[in-house]
């Protein structure tokens, strides 16, 4: 990723000229692009109603009531805060078919934007203008990367509407006397974005977490469960995390395997037989099934399988552990931060003693879980695919 300068925000260092950034692609014409639906659509592109939408989603819960005076967001909790993210929500519900080519143009043209600001500075230092310049550069900035933010997660929010799924909208429309029940749960259907692999990881993870609220939380039944609705944030926001970390993972895992297997040299025959006639019988069954022709659950827990993607992750160090799972922009922290927030509400604000707990049935729990890893894993194929286009900078 391009090391762009920290936000001025933040209190980081400040923007470096276009000749000590890494060289962008060749960027095309400044001149600001225009959709032929763009002006017809431009006049209500707060308000879209979903009139023509030929894949309108329901809601998650029946009863749920949207206030029609919102801004509608195809189910998606966190509301668009710059024009490109309106165009691209009123497009994902009324033109779903031109979604990802107008995402497209508005980053190649929030590139090119970028490039000019950052260009006429690189030209005026040492000038009396440099100030300004410098000065409208650090504005350009701030105002692409909200914009960013917003095309990402439309991305995001298009990922889901393709596999037809409805995001769970924030929290506060959905509980009644302190319960909240999803309906229907949508398993089957947030699960087959994953693999065997990743898939038998999520499962332990939700587990983990189900039992681990079970314990920690007031006894009230088998079926029912209470959590605190920060801490219910909290979950969600890692389990996020674990999703983007376990795309990470599996990625790095199928480029090295593939590499692996592209150098091996098989061994003679003779060797393998060799080496099979001599060893006991559960030998035999490791030394094959290290070659993936057995599956691990054949094998004892001691054995590590690299090319199993749990084995593979059990021989990470310290310092590959933490490479994998740390979020590789700002935006893609600033929009976890977001979403969590749009989902949870203003209660993640208030003191833990304030919180208020929330009853739920596992499934619900289970649900809202799933969409989280499934939220961290589209966040990494969309932070991929923007940063060819606009290079993004390193957090």
């Amino acid at each position: 990723m391009a090391a762009l300068h920290a936000r001025p925000a933040a209190g980081g260092g400040g923007l470096q000229p276009v000749a000590a950034r890494r060289a962008s692609s060749s960027s095309s014409s400044s001149a600001s692009f225009r959709y032929s639906c763009c002006w017809q659509l431009q006049g209500n592109i707060v308000n879209w109603k979903s009139k023509c939408a030929n894949k309108k989603l329901q809601s998650t819960v029946p009863g749920a009531k949207l206030d029609d005076s919102e801004f509608e967001s195809v189910d998606a909790p966190l509301e668009p805060q710059t024009w490109e993210g309106s165009f691209l929500c009123g497009l994902l519900k009324n033109l779903p078919h031109i979604f990802l080519v107008a995402a497209a143009k508005q980053l190649h043209e929030l590139s090119n934007q970028r490039e000019d600001t950052l260009n006429r500075w690189e030209h005026s230092i040492g000038s009396e203008e440099d100030c300004l310049h410098r000065r409208i550069a650090e504005m350009k900035e701030q105002e692409c990367q909200t914009a960013i933010e917003d095309i990402m997660y439309m991305l995001i929010v298009y990922k889901f509407f393709k596999i037809e799924v409805p995001m769970v909208p924030n929290l506060s429309k959905l509980i009644s006397n302190k319960r909240l029940q999803l309906w229907p749960p949508r398993e089957t259907d947030l699960e087959s974005i994953h693999g065997p692999e990743v898939l038998e990881l999520i499962r332990e993870h939700l587990t983990s977490i189900i039992r681990w609220v079970h314990r920690n939380g007031p006894k009230i039944n088998r079926s029912t469960l209470r959590i605190k609705r920060l801490q219910f944030g909290r979950i969600y926001s890692a389990s996020i995390m674990y999703g983007y970390f376990l795309k990470s993972v599996s990625i790095r895992h199928r480029l090295e395997l593939t590499l692996t297997r592209s150098q091996e040299i098989p061994p003679p025959i003779q060797f393998l037989n060799a080496q099979l006639t001599s060893t006991p019988k559960q030998e035999q069954e490791e030394t094959v099934g290290g070659s993936g022709e057995i599956s691990s659950s054949s094998k004892p827990s001691s054995v590590v399988d690299p090319y199993d993607l749990k084995g593979y992750m059990m021989g990470f160090d310290p310092k590959t552990l933490q490479l994998c799972a740390k979020l590789r922009s700002p935006e893609a922290s600033n929009l976890i931060e977001k979403h969590s927030w749009a989902l949870f509400g203003e209660n993640m604000k208030l003191p833990q003693e304030n919180d208020e707990a929330v009853i739920l049935d596992p499934s619900s729990l289970k649900r809202l879980l799933l969409e989280a890893i499934a939220f961290g894993s589209f966040l990494w194929d969309v932070e991929d695919y923007v940063d060819e286009i606009y290079n993004l900078q390193d957090s």
